[in-house]
């Protein structure tokens, strides 16, 4: 099945008329939002578009077509294949991943028992982001991070929203466990909190990330980085969107235990992780080895700088 199909069968059968008939690169397609009574708007190639009841993409929020609350409900069911209650486990974290990779971000009446999220209830609000894989997008930063042919540099990668972070994570992470011919491949662990590095499916991982990775899917990170350590004795450690006090400490405890760490945190630079309280630390006392910093000036997960542990530019992008 490709990627459209796997799209398409989860909307409302109006909604779907209303999409099926776009013209779209399925590749360049971001995401899609269902808001009850509000427009229906898409994120392609890296712009916002409303989409009208004529299946057209404008900038004019007065001719999108209004999802009502009958289309997300019936959207709800065919995503949970009409039984939300198997999907009681990933809903109260506010997201559900389909066959392909794709997460649904869904938001609505929080039920709470114990202070915690038991349900969601009442959904009106979706988000459907599409997982896309880029297979060689990090080819450009290994050698960057490689320290030899069996080790690396404890990395961490600083991008804004939307810059293509997972995505350069994700590959990095496939490249490492495969190895090449400067490389030998390596075990590595991933923890995959919110199930968009593997994206998996009926605990299968939907992308691709090597041949010697394990993950741990929608784990709490900084219980996921102990466990696997303890568990499949990994050499790299790959993480997503760290900050946390829990986070820190286990990635001490990562890198005590002889670990190499890779991990993505949102920021537009050094700088601006240093003034973050906690994980500012961190990089004052030097325990990453590089940083890579993104923008989407060109295209998503374009690579403006590398710095070293010092913070000296080890590479600067030409744009």
């Amino acid at each position: 099945m490709d990627k459209r199909d796997e799209i398409l069968k989860i909307f409302s059968l109006n909604l779907r008329r209303v999409i099926s008939s776009l013209e779209l690169d399925y590749e360049k397609l971001q995401e899609i939002r269902l808001r009850v009574n509000g427009p229906l708007i898409v994120i392609y190639d890296n712009k916002e578009y409303f989409i009208t009841k004529d299946s057209n993409l404008v900038n004019l929020q007065e001719e999108a077509y209004l999802v009502s609350q009958n289309e997300i409900r019936e959207t709800m069911e065919y995503i949970s294949n009409y039984s939300m209650y198997a999907f009681e486990d990933e809903i109260k974290q506010g997201f559900i991943t389909i066959q392909g990779g794709h997460r649904i971000g869904i938001a609505g009446k929080t039920i709470l028992e114990n202070d915690k999220i038991k349900n969601i209830k009442h959904i009106s609000f979706i988000n459907i982001r599409l997982s896309h894989q880029i297979k060689g997008c990090a080819s450009k930063v290994l050698p960057f991070i490689m320290n030899g042919t069996e080790d690396i540099f404890h990395t961490l990668i600083i991008s804004p929203p939307r810059c293509g972070k997972t995505t350069l994570l994700r590959d990095v992470i496939r490249q490492l466990s495969n190895g090449h011919s400067k490389f030998l491949g390596q075990s590595v662990g991933v923890i995959d909190e919110r199930s968009e590095i593997g994206a998996c499916y009926m605990g299968v991982p939907q992308n691709e990330l090597g041949i010697r990775t394990d993950i741990l899917d929608c784990c709490p990170k900084a219980n996921g980085m102990m466990m696997l350590i303890r568990s499949m004795s990994p050499r790299i450690i790959a993480v997503d969107e760290v900050g946390s006090k829990e986070d820190i400490e286990a990635i001490e405890y990562v890198i005590n235990c002889g670990c190499k760490l890779i991990a993505t945190v949102h920021g537009s630079s050094i700088d601006d992780i240093k003034t973050k309280p906690i994980l500012g630390r961190l990089v004052r006392e030097k325990i990453f080895e590089r940083y890579i910093v993104l923008n989407n000036r060109i295209t998503v997960g374009n690579v403006e700088e590398i710095y070293d542990a010092r913070g000296s530019i080890v590479y600067k992008s030409g744009v």
